[in-house]
């Protein structure tokens, strides 16, 4: 039997992402902070690029544009307008020293050097050192160290002692009363109430029992409050400091500044270097073929690193300029204030994308008057038209709940059920439930943890 042959013909349709279009995409949704990483790679990688990492914030579209493309490809014809975008060959880039940081080890293996000369002490020594947690807690008893070193008890407990001294206040200790005794005996407040609440009343502390320990103490609860306050000031956790991640610094892409009554945007250049093509590439005319044929790729490589950065620059500012025309009670009276507003309405304003706009405002800050915010901050109240707790941003009800919080009476604080009442006369019917999360979410304990007396 013949088998039968056929032809069938599908029509799809479905999107190439080149790699170049990728590199477009990524671009735009980087932070101010990951683009300057992503452009000192770039230039590494490719010698058609020069950076410049000039104080001044480059004036608006000082940076070569998509129109331009088209000379880069050209480089080797006569076009004397190219030449203004060469740069001097005499400039380079500045090499950024990293920051220090020292883990809470290296800190404390530096004072063991200089505080112990002999060298069975300061084997103990390193070797308790070597034996703190991340918060700087020494968890190993004293036995199985001198097990361990081979030594008495006793010249354990000699090196520890030292080590206390040592800073940051507080480290090498055994407990929390050890932490916070140590600290206040440095500090000379170790007596009268402050001594007793360290050695007898820390629990009674976490759970605000101030009359409790008042009773005990035969005092004034105001007196007990005043104590605590001062206990509370000492670091439960002095090496929780050392040893982490580096601290993330906000870099705010744009900033927003009220100028005569409006308010005015700029893009923040200045921590972004400019890019520009080398001079070494202006004149190639005795470049073989295969040399030519790798410089348009290099070339064609920058033009199109630039025109992606430029593209983002533009297209951050029309998101900005759209949320701010949406927004204008934000700008006067602040988060609470923030409308109804979703991707989707800000993309076919400017017309993109809506998955443009969420890549142009992931990762993005803007400084405001009132403080920095995350752009995409602003996309999160989703509110309904109706009534129902569903339909109020969380954003909004944690703003009243700290400025209620903020403004209460410190010895009369606001309950969740009162909050939750006043919230309802400001048309925001959310549980008690709802508002109990809220209040934690904040980091504010319950009215009763918040009282003063």
């Amino acid at each position: 039997m013949q088998a039968e042959q056929s032809l069938n013909l599908n029509l799809s349709q479905h999107l190439a992402m080149t790699v170049k279009l990728q590199q477009a995409i990524r671009i735009l949704q980087l932070s101010a902070q990951d683009l300057r990483s992503e452009i000192e790679k770039e230039y590494l990688e490719n010698p058609a690029l020069e950076i410049d990492y000039g104080d001044a914030a480059p004036a608006e579209g000082n940076l070569l544009q998509a129109e331009h493309m088209s000379r880069l490809t050209d480089y080797l014809g006569e076009d004397s307008s190219f030449s203004g975008y060469y740069g001097d060959d005499a400039e380079s880039p500045l090499e950024v020293a990293e920051p220090v940081s020292l883990t809470l080890e290296e800190e404390l293996l530096d004072q063991v050097k200089f505080v112990f000369t002999q060298s069975n002490e300061r084997a103990i020594a390193v070797f308790i050192v070597g034996s703190l947690d991340n918060n700087g807690y020494l968890t190993l008893p004293l036995a199985e160290i001198a097990r361990a070193m081979a030594a008495e008890i006793a010249a354990v407990e000699a090196v520890l002692l030292q080590i206390q001294e040592f800073e940051p206040a507080g480290v090498a200790a055994r407990d929390l009363p050890e932490c916070l005794r140590i600290q206040a005996k440095r500090q000379g407040i170790y007596q009268g109430l402050v001594a007793s609440i360290i050695d007898h009343y820390l629990d009674e502390v976490a759970d605000s029992q101030i009359k409790k320990i008042a009773a005990a103490e035969q005092c004034r609860p105001q007196d007990v409050q005043a104590a605590v306050d001062i206990v509370r000031r000492l670091d439960p956790k002095p090496g929780a400091a050392y040893g982490g991640e580096k601290a993330a610094f906000i870099t705010p892409d744009v900033l927003v500044q009220e100028v005569d009554g409006t308010y005015r945007i700029t893009l923040n250049d200045n921590y972004i270097p400019q890019l520009r093509i080398s001079a070494a590439y202006q004149h190639a005319e005795s470049f073989d073929a295969e040399t030519k044929k790798y410089i348009t790729q290099r070339l064609n490589a920058a033009a199109w690193l630039i025109n992606s950065i430029e593209q983002r620059r533009t297209t951050i500012r029309q998101v900005v300029e759209e949320i701010l025309k949406r927004q204008p009670d934000f700008l006067t009276q602040g988060i609470k204030r923030l409308h109804p507003m979703t991707m989707k309405d800000v993309a076919d304003a400017i017309g993109v994308h809506e998955s443009t706009v969420s890549r142009a405002v992931a990762n993005k800050y803007a400084q405001f008057p009132q403080g920095v915010m995350a752009l995409r901050k602003f996309f999160t109240a989703n509110l309904a038209k109706n009534s129902s707790e569903e339909d109020f941003a969380a954003a909004q009800a944690k703003e009243v709940i700290e400025d209620l919080i903020k403004g209460e009476d410190p010895h009369k604080p606001l309950s969740d059920q009162k909050l939750c009442e006043l919230l309802k006369a400001r048309k925001m019917d959310i549980s008690r439930r709802t508002v109990m999360k809220y209040r934690e979410q904040l980091g504010y304990p319950s009215s009763v943890k918040r009282k003063r007396y």
